[in-house]
């Protein structure tokens, strides 16, 4: 039995995740696949630091850990 390496992996979610979501598709966008690396990305790093990544959030954190009291 084979073992899909990191790279075949990660290249099967930016090729999932290129597939524009509706809201996307209305906006466009000119390189599909550079927003999903970029996206998945970004979701990768805030699932591994949850709370360095939190207070930069305006959807993750309150406004007293963004410094908007």
């Amino acid at each position: 039995m084979t073992h899909p390496t990191d790279e075949s992996r990660d290249d099967h979610r930016v090729e999932g995740r290129s597939d524009l979501l509706p809201e996307e598709e209305s906006a466009g966008s000119d390189d599909p696949h550079a927003q999903a690396e970029q996206i998945l990305a970004e979701s990768d790093e805030r699932t591994e630091d949850p709370e360095g990544t939190g207070a930069d959030s305006t959807q993750t954190s309150s406004s007293e850990e963004r410094g908007e009291a």
